[in-house]
């Protein structure tokens, strides 16, 4: 057994001090030049399963669906991944999940290399991202506790800088693009907001929520001299925070929604613009200029028949084209919504089985990709709605994904506690 496999059967829980998966003398091999290794069939995996599950009656095995085109994958979570990102530079993949365990490891070389172990948090963790220098990782659970870790030898080891436990649930983490800053908000309706450089330091606490908070994300933010953050929230209000002040400078709530109480569930920033598209989990859709918090438009984005449920009409997930005037938003439903930027209008819809949980369009091009909760992810033509490509290997749903390497690979989080590896360049 070798010292990773050593350390892989003996986990230690991290403390503040720093925790080494890897040796020196392994750093370049974690993040060197990509594996030249003829990739191994994920084919032999599923028939060691079918070994080892050779006991089972003939009816259940014809159940499975032993079919999977992935390329790669990571099974070290004992139970559902609910949130995956990537590192903005290097091949490095975070997952966190029901284990209460946060892994980091690389999506470039096939098997994926264990980099760290994460064992701090309390309860599943649920949100989480990268500065966008990819210095600070921060990384928040259930229970309410954040941690922070920051950057060592090239990113070869992360080490623990500071943790929170400002409020009893997190319910999103936010990092800024540009600046050494994140956002958090809870089940409570609090709105924080921490800088990371150089030292950890509250900058606001914001109040004016009165039920959850449920995104949020920081606009102008090329402006240095400013830092302005908008929330959104289960009691129907949309605030503009000046972070600096803690103050809201503008403020949508029942009134300007004709009296109605819209719980607002996500939100997507139009790059390079001002605009922010709200979804609620009753089918409504805002947009809205975050520059001074003018209604621009909202509307009901589907009229559900009798026998479907209300929240088949909730806005799960919602996307801008940085290339066409097109908004492509996700329901429970199953359908894939476009809207044309310019009337408002639906322009062409897909439908899947089941609920649709995240959709991304990829930079500088037509082509969206999206994941649902019958276990598959996907990638279409929005200009034609062309299937391109249908990744299936999870035998439950996918509750997230990140796209690396300028969209031709695709991550996935697994209900199941997989993560799946896609290679759309094949």
């Amino acid at each position: 057994m070798n010292n990773e496999e050593q350390q892989l059967a003996n986990p230690v829980e991290e403390t503040q001090d720093e925790q080494e998966f890897i040796g020196d003398n392994e750093v370049e091999e974690v993040y060197g030049a990509e594996a030249n290794d003829e990739p191994e069939p994920i084919e032999d995996e599923d028939e060691a399963d079918m070994d080892v599950d050779q006991e089972m009656g003939d009816e259940d095995k014809i159940e499975i669906d032993m079919s999977n085109n992935s390329w790669g994958y990571f099974d070290k979570h004992e139970d559902s991944i609910f949130t995956v990102f990537a590192h903005p530079t290097l091949p490095l993949v975070v997952s966190g999940g029901g284990d209460n365990t946060v892994y980091l490891w690389t999506s470039h070389s096939q098997p994926p290399k264990f980099v760290q172990q994460i064992k701090a948090h309390k309860e599943s963790i649920i949100t989480g991202g990268f500065t966008g220098d990819g210095e600070y990782l921060v990384t928040g659970d259930m229970a309410g506790r954040i941690l922070v870790h920051q950057s060592t030898k090239k990113g070869q080891v992360w080490k623990l800088v500071a943790e929170l436990d400002e409020i009893e649930e997190i319910t999103w983490i936010k990092t800024h693009p540009t600046q050494p800053v994140f956002a958090f908000g809870g089940a409570d309706g609090s709105v924080w907001v921490y800088q990371l450089s150089p030292s950890l330091e509250q900058i606001m606490s914001g109040f004016s929520h009165q039920s959850e908070t449920t995104g949020g994300v920081f606009v102008n933010v090329d402006d240095l001299d400013s830092l302005n953050l908008v929330t959104v929230s289960a009691d129907g209000s949309i605030v503009g925070w000046n972070c600096y002040t803690a103050q809201p400078y503008f403020k949508l709530a029942e009134p300007d929604f004709k009296g109605q109480q819209i719980p607002w569930i996500t939100l997507s920033l139009q790059e390079g613009t001002n605009i922010l598209a709200v979804g609620s989990n009753q089918g409504t859709l805002a947009v809205v200029n975050v520059s001074n918090g003018t209604l621009l438009t909202y509307f009901k984005v589907v009229e559900l028949s009798e026998d479907q449920d209300e929240l088949d009409g909730s806005i799960e997930t919602i996307t801008w084209n940085d290339q066409l005037p097109l908004l492509a938003i996700g329901l429970v439903s199953g359908n894939v919504l476009l809207l044309d930027t310019k009337t408002w209008r639906q322009r062409s819809a897909i439908s899947l089985d089941d609920a649709v949980t995240k959709l991304q369009f990829i930079k500088n091009t037509p082509y969206l990709v999206g994941s649902s909760m019958n276990g598959k992810i996907y990638k279409w033509d929005a200009r034609t709605n062309a299937e391109l490509f249908v990744g299936v290997g999870h035998n439950m749903g996918i509750l997230d994904f990140a796209a690396v390497e300028n969209g031709n690979k695709l991550i996935t989080a697994g209900d199941e506690g997989v993560s799946l590896l896609y290679n759309l360049s094949a």
